[in-house]
Parts: structure tokens; C-alpha cells; sequence
């Protein structure tokens, strides 16, 4: 291994532990109270270093979104590639890919349902903001895919897939954003799969023809 190599390896370490050190400090402060100095103290760097990485908070909060989308995107890859024939297991298929998503880091799945909706991406930098904007373009085109074999199998009603896969992320969203907020509350009861279940089933009678 050469001196570059080495040097991008080491980078790229140092990388993932800030960002490691971010998830944990975000879980346990929240966003709005978290410091980049909070920071640099879980991951025993200067708050200087992490600086070299990323140019602010909003930046390194919004960084941790990117694994999420990209495994999003294997597990809708995957729900196309299996091709299956039947639109019925076709839509079961992609409502435990979107459940597993959840389960694969929920934490950092909300964090970029709420980084969605507010001005943070405006304080990133362009590659970033790039990378993201791709990321979300390429999961809704995968997921639209779907709804497109639906509707030329004449199963599903002939309304346009990237409204369709729109309306699956909206709802999706809605769903563990609503029921998180419910487990504030009473932590003892968790109802995301449940109603994941029902309200997928009747968002699939509402486009079958």
C-alpha cells in the first residue's frame, strides 16, 4: 500500500469515527443542544480536526443520512431484481423492504425525516447537498419502477409511479415520525409494524383496479 493510500485510508477512518461519535451524541442531546465540541470530546479529537471534515454541525448530521439512502436503495434494488411476478407479493416485498430500512438504524432515519423538512440543507455544501439530492432521486425512481410494472400489468390504476412512490415515502414518513412521537408517551407499546401493515394494505386497495 502506498503513502496516498494509506493517507485516504487513515482519512476516511478518522471519518467514520466522528461520525460514530456524532450518531451517539445526537441520540443522547438531540440536534439542537449538541456542540461540535460535544463532539470532539466523544470522538477524543480537538474540536479543530473535526473541522477538516466537515465545515459544520448541520453538515455532519446531514452526513450520517447518506448510509441510510444508500441502503434504502439496496433494499429497493433488491425488491426489483428478485422479479417477481405477481404485483400482490410484489407490494409485500416492498413493504418489508421499507420496514427493514427502519429497523436497520431508526434513529438516523427519523434524524433525516426531520432534516427533510427544515433549512439544514441550505447550510450544506454543494457536494453534499448533490450526493443526498442523487441518493433520493435514485430510491424514488427504483421505488416508481414497481408501481410502472403494476400499471402495465394493468393491476394497479393508471396514475403516474413517481406520485405512487411519492405517496409510499410520505406515508411511510408519517407512519414512524407519528408513532415515535407516540412511544414518547408510552414507551412500552411499539405499533410502527402494525400500522406499516395496515396502512400499506389500504394504500394497495386504493390503487388496484
Amino acid at each position: 500500500m502506498g503513502i496516498r493510500e494509506r493517507k485516504e485510508r487513515e482519512k476516511e477512518r478518522r471519518r467514520q469515527q466522528i461520525m460514530v461519535a456524532a450518531k451517539r451524541v445526537f441520540s443522547t442531546k438531540g440536534f439542537s443542544k449538541t456542540t461540535m465540541e460535544d463532539i470532539a470530546k466523544e470522538a477524543e479529537l480537538s474540536p479543530g480536526t473535526l473541522y477538516l471534515y466537515f465545515k459544520n454541525k448541520d453538515e455532519l448530521y446531514a452526513s450520517l443520512s447518506l448510509r441510510i439512502l444508500q441502503y434504502l436503495i439496496i433494499r429497493l434494488e433488491h425488491v426489483v431484481n428478485q422479479e417477481i411476478k405477481d404485483p400482490r407479493k410484489r407490494m409485500e416485498a416492498l413493504k418489508e423492504a421499507m420496514y427493514d430500512v427502519y429497523e436497520f438504524d431508526p434513529m438516523i432515519l427519523i434524524n433525516m425525516f426531520h432534516l427533510q423538512s427544515s433549512d439544514t440543507l441550505k447550510n450544506l455544501t454543494p457536494e453534499l447537498l448533490g450526493e443526498i439530492k442523487n441518493l433520493s432521486k435514485k430510491s424514488l425512481e427504483t421505488m416508481a419502477s414497481i408501481f410502472q410494472d403494476g400499471v402495465q400489468e394493468d393491476y394497479f390504476i393508471n396514475k403516474n409511479p413517481i406520485v405512487m412512490a411519492d405517496i409510499v415515502w410520505s406515508l411511510f414518513s408519517g407512519v414512524i415520525l407519528w408513532e415515535t412521537s407516540k412511544k414518547i408517551i408510552n414507551n412500552q407499546k411499539d405499533y410502527v409494524k402494525s400500522t406499516l401493515e395496515s396502512a400499506f394494505e389500504i394504500f394497495e386497495r386504493g390503487i388496484t383496479k
